[in-house]
């Protein structure tokens, strides 16, 4: 049987030992504490030596610069320097105080320059056509639909006479077919200052990718992915290819409307339906496969910038594009001409008298740089680029 006194003698003597031990631990981390503080003040008074003699050697160094200066220079030219630290300062002063002021937009145009302010020249023009849009409208009559028929049929025979070299023979694994791809967003590439080099059409950098977001929302209502692909698929099958057919075959605007449309939508349909009954006996359907294609094309490398669809799509889009362009038309020049065509019956369209025929100036003055234009300015891009040789369709109906 066990012996309680002599448990409770040896838990006593247990209970001694670990008390000794702890206070003995105690009193060490006591020691080692006093001497960490004692380090960290020589520490601090050592630091506090080394600045103070490192203050007085600047201190004796930049009076020794003083002291240089003044043998070189006379007390007017020393006092004139003085002067002019004091102005540095104040300048430095006075552009912080500016920028401060600045605000976000501000600070934008300083940073991103022209580029920033033409963006927010042409936010301003569309809000500002956007407010002349009724007016547009009242101007756009029958008498100046035929002066801007006019207007076509001269930048049409305009763009008969630029040079361009003969087609030639493209074989199905021809790279040249890429290249061709690409140009077939030429116009509209070349009126956006965009570049031509590649699948990209602006550097990736945010207020560019900005710039072509709110481009391509704003004229065409293209919001991701989805949207983007109905939309080429519409150029590409339909566009104003059909469009142009249904009212060739049309009697009377009447035919084309819808039942309960307003007056706004029939008076576009008129004005469509009168620029075709002008000019179908020279210009069948097909005669718009330039309009579309340009389009889409352009739609296909907004959208591969934008990340809405992969390289290996955009390819496949423009490679589908090049085929149809190839077999419908038989040169730049025609491509060019389509291309104006289809956008003055937009425009007659959209009501907008207007700007339609600046619109075809600038269309027509982009078709001219890249038949003719300098590639060491970036131009000449289709010249560069020769027409694939293909069986030519016939335009009239």
């Amino acid at each position: 049987m066990p012996d309680i006194e002599e448990l409770m003698k040896r838990a006593e003597a247990a209970r001694d030992a670990a008390s000794q031990q702890l206070k003995e631990s105690m009193e060490k981390s006591q020691k080692i504490a006093e001497n960490i503080e004692s380090d960290a003040e020589k520490a601090a008074e050592q630091q506090e030596v080394e600045e103070q003699s490192s203050a007085n050697i600047d201190a004796a160094n930049q009076q020794r610069q003083v002291e240089i200066l003044g043998q070189l220079f006379s007390p007017e030219t020393m006092a004139q320097m003085a002067a002019n630290q004091e102005l540095i300062q104040a300048e430095v002063a006075r552009q912080v105080s500016n920028y401060a002021a600045l605000g976000v937009e501000g600070m934008m145009d300083q940073l991103f320059g022209e580029d920033m302010g033409i963006i927010s020249a042409a936010l301003e023009t569309l809000a500002m056509e956007e407010e002349d849009d009724e007016d547009e409208m009242q101007e756009l009559d029958q008498a100046r639909e035929e002066e801007l028929y006019q207007v076509l049929e001269n930048k049409l025979a305009w763009l008969d006479t630029l040079p361009e070299s003969e087609p030639i023979q493209y074989t199905k694994e021809d790279p040249q077919w890429g290249r061709f791809g690409i140009l077939l967003s030429g116009i509209i590439s070349t009126v956006n200052d965009h570049e031509l080099s590649g699948m990209d059409v602006e550097e990736h950098i945010p207020v560019l990718e900005q710039k072509i977001v709110s481009l391509v929302r704003r004229s065409w209502g293209i919001n991701g992915r989805s949207e983007l692909l109905d939309t080429i698929h519409y150029l590409s099958q339909e566009g104003y290819i059909l469009r142009y057919q249904a009212y060739c075959e049309a009697e009377t605007p009447e035919e084309l409307a819808e039942e309960g449309i307003d007056e706004e939508e029939l008076a576009s349909i008129s004005r469509g339906w009168r620029f075709v009954q002008h000019f179908k006996d020279r210009y069948g359907p097909n005669f718009l496969i330039g309009w579309d294609v340009g389009r889409a094309a352009m739609l296909a490398r907004w959208g591969y910038y934008l990340g809405w669809i992969t390289e290996g799509e955009a390819v496949g889009i423009l490679w589908e594009l090049s085929q149809k362009a190839a077999k419908g038309l038989h040169s730049w020049r025609e491509f060019a001409q389509s291309y104006l065509f289809g956008g003055m019956m937009w425009k007659l369209l959209c009501g907008d008298g207007a700007s339609a025929e600046s619109y075809l100036g600038y269309l027509a003055d982009a078709a001219t740089d890249l038949l003719t234009g300098n590639s060491d300015m970036d131009e000449g891009q289709w010249r560069d680029c020769p027409w694939p040789e293909t069986h030519k369709t016939e335009f009239n109906v």
